[in-house]
């Protein structure tokens, strides 16, 4: 079983427009999010053995943050090909990983993510900026990895639920986490599900 973490990076600047979308940076509220991910990481105990991540400013300060307040000590892996990409590019990547690497984050860009995270998950799931998916993978080795895996998406979390977990204590924790999975089940659906309704 292997465990995967998909973040897409957190909010960044649009108001220096000389800059190459590549060198735009986080701006206030992507500096206030990414921590926040960061610490639910920690508080969750899934710190992460590997982060792969996108060469973009804006996901390379992601990913700075997120390692520094989940306490994430392993080397952050930049990779050119992760701008941007689209899901088979993410697929392939994760294939190319060692098998002693159990639990990976990877920290990139919509629509690539957020269509890897459908496939995987077999649901309609948006990926906004600094959101958090979780999934457990019934594989062994990376290289087998594939859409075809029956992946469980266990949690996912938006900075405001990872605000909310962090904050409360003992029980009350216990709850804002049952809260944030009921949210996100009534957030997402099955696929065919979707497509059923929208036939009607």
């Amino acid at each position: 079983m292997k465990t995967l973490l998909i973040m897409r990076h957190a909010k960044s600047s649009w108001k220096d427009k000389n800059l190459s979308d590549m060198d735009r940076p986080l701006n206030k509220r992507g500096e206030h999010d990414a921590p926040l991910i960061g610490r639910l990481l920690r508080e969750r105990e899934l710190i992460p053995q590997l982060i792969l991540c996108s060469t973009a400013l804006r996901a390379r300060e992601t990913a700075d943050i997120v390692a520094k307040e989940c306490g994430c000590e392993s080397k952050l892996t930049l990779l050119d090909t992760l701008y941007m990409a689209e899901s088979n590019v993410v697929f392939e990547e994760l294939k190319k990983l060692s098998d002693d690497i159990e639990r990976v984050l990877i920290i990139g860009h919509n629509p690539g993510l957020e269509m890897f995270l459908q496939l995987m998950s077999k649901r309609i799931e948006s990926l906004p900026t600094a959101a958090l998916a979780y999934l457990a993978l019934p594989i062994k080795t990376w290289a087998e990895f594939s859409d075809q895996d029956g992946a469980e998406l266990v949690e996912f979390w938006l900075p405001d639920d990872a605000k909310e977990i962090l904050k409360t204590k003992g029980k009350e924790k216990e709850k804002a986490v049952e809260k944030a999975k009921e949210k996100g089940k009534k957030k997402t659906e099955p696929a065919k599900e979707k497509k059923k309704k929208k036939a009607k």
